[in-house]
């Protein structure tokens, strides 16, 4: 079992920059790794992913602005948000899916305000 504990969630005016952390209780090794994000009111949706390979993917809402990465030694992946929009405003909740037994684990959520 695997708990997840996000950090570095803010309020940061349009055009800024943050980066969130996802720090994993014991090895991420065998887990592909995620983002999500709830706006209120809103359903869940995925931001990015990033397998066990480092192979990413992400929502085209996102793609070109944020980059997501991992580091396996610190059991730890990570989110750069870049070029914030009104609009990526939300709670950020992190996750890890096993790649063999498919077994998930989420996060407690990070929350992100884009505001003037």
């Amino acid at each position: 079992q695997v708990q997840l504990v996000e950090s570095g969630g803010d309020l940061v005016q349009p055009g800024g920059s943050l980066r969130l952390s996802c720090a994993a209780s014991g090895s991420t090794f065998w887990y592909n790794m995620g983002w999500y994000r709830q706006a209120p009111g809103k359903q869940r949706e995925w931001v990015a992913q990033i397998t066990t390979g480092g192979t990413t993917s992400y929502a085209d809402g996102v793609k070109g602005r944020f980059t997501i990465s991992r580091d396996n030694s610190k059991n730890t992946e990570y989110l750069q948000m870049n070029s914030l929009k009104v609009d990526d405003t939300a709670v950020y909740y992190c996750n890890a899916e096993h790649r063999i037994n498919y077994d998930i684990y989420w996060g407690q959520g990070t929350q992100v305000t884009v505001s003037s």
